[in-house]
């Protein structure tokens, strides 16, 4: 079993750390607020005091954070995991940020004898509990075969993309069609429904149609009532979409359906929905049509 680390322990992180240590891994932690990591330390999750302290005690350390500015946060100062990091040590990092900021703090650790890999994830908390989570992989191919199967006690395929920063460019094609899709799938509903079909039963037949990919068929029953915890926020969401928007813009890729996404995203946080899951497109959508949510 392996000595592991994980330094963002949020709605995602922090599932995926509970995951490693049912699998038996030793895992250190670290989180902002101590109180939200309570129920891993109960589970037998250790305690470390900074991302150093968690990056100097391990051998392989994990991070999920929200964004560009928080991986910054916890990479770089005194107390940053960079300052933790030695030869030999690897870096797993799980956020969706800008590909040159992966990039830039991966070149940091090899600059101290490490590896950094951008391994973000595909797929919801219910896939992730199920243990089908996908993930990719990006920076040094012989280090990614060293902690792939640490990778898949977390979930059931890790795909090597190519170089630092390509699993992120990755990642933020994938939720192109997560956002438009979902987006897509409200449409759907809410055409239906003023059709005079049940909402129900829209969902129902919807879901189990030609358009049901993975995405619509666990999240599509969120237009019938939003969980309590989001599984993934709209404000989120509209970060990745303006990533997306950002490299489009660098390669020169239109991206005009990401670009209507990107509106409705922002038409949704506006309603008083940025923090609940990105499904609540739905509601901002039922809202402007008449539909009673």
């Amino acid at each position: 079993m392996a000595n592991l680390g994980y330094v963002g322990l949020g709605a995602m992180g922090g599932r995926i750390a509970g995951r490693l240590i049912d699998k038996g891994h030793t895992v250190t932690g670290f989180n902002r607020t101590r109180s939200k990591a309570q129920g891993l330390l109960d589970k037998g999750m250790q305690w470390g005091d900074s991302p150093r302290a968690v990056a100097q005690a391990v051998d392989v350390v994990f991070s999920m954070v929200t964004d560009s500015a928080a991986l910054e946060g916890i990479a770089y100062g005194p107390d940053g995991v960079l300052e933790g990091l030695g030869p030999g040590k690897v870096w797993v990092e799980m956020s969706t940020v800008s590909p040159v900021v992966s990039r830039t703090i991966a070149e940091q650790a090899r600059a101290r004898g490490a590896q950094l890999l951008d391994v973000p994830v595909s797929g919801s908390i219910s896939l992730l509990e199920a243990g089908k989570l996908s993930m990719m992989v990006g920076g040094d191919q012989p280090t990614f075969e060293q902690v792939k199967p640490v990778l898949l006690d977390i979930g059931m395929k890790a795909t090597y993309v190519g170089a630092n920063g390509l699993a992120v460019s990755m990642k933020i094609a994938v939720n192109i069609s997560v956002a438009v899709q979902m987006i897509a799938f409200s449409e759907g509903v809410l055409l239906a429904e003023k059709a005079g079909i049940d909402r129900k039963t829209a969902v129902e037949v919807l879901t189990n149609s030609a358009v049901a990919s993975p995405l619509v068929q666990y999240r599509g029953p969120f237009v019938l009532g939003l969980p309590e915890e989001a599984w993934f926020s709209t404000t989120l969401m509209q970060k990745d979409v303006t990533l997306a928007l950002e490299t489009g813009r660098q390669l020169g890729v239109p991206l005009p359906t990401a670009s209507i996404a990107n509106e409705i995203l922002t038409a949704t946080r506006s309603a008083g929905l940025a923090d609940k899951d990105y499904a609540a497109v739905f509601y901002m959508l039922a809202k402007i049509s008449g539909v009673s949510a």
